[in-house]
């Protein structure tokens, strides 16, 4: 089973720790990656961040990005949420 789990950071410290399973379908990873980070930020009241280069550049070489608060389109409470896929 594949787990996204979302890490929310204030002032360089974990203040919350949110998970959601990815489903394991037919659908290129992309989306379900996408569907698993919509679903993770929508079930936790989180904006969902603007995906840049620099994320797909990350997360394809380290399996993890991190995104800042300039990245949303709405002010965001936190400095920074960070995604990381997992293996259980």
């Amino acid at each position: 089973m594949t787990v996204l789990e979302g890490r929310l950071f204030v002032s360089n410290r974990v203040t919350e720790i949110y998970t959601v399973e990815m489903p394991d379908d037919d659908r290129p990873f992309s989306q379900r990656l996408e569907s698993a980070l919509v679903t993770l930020c929508e079930t936790h009241d989180i904006p969902v961040p603007m995906w840049m280069a620099k994320n797909t550049k990350e997360f394809a070489a380290f399996r993890q990005t991190i995104f800042f608060a300039d990245q949303y389109i709405q002010k965001v409470r936190f400095d920074r949420f960070q995604i990381k896929l997992t293996d259980i």
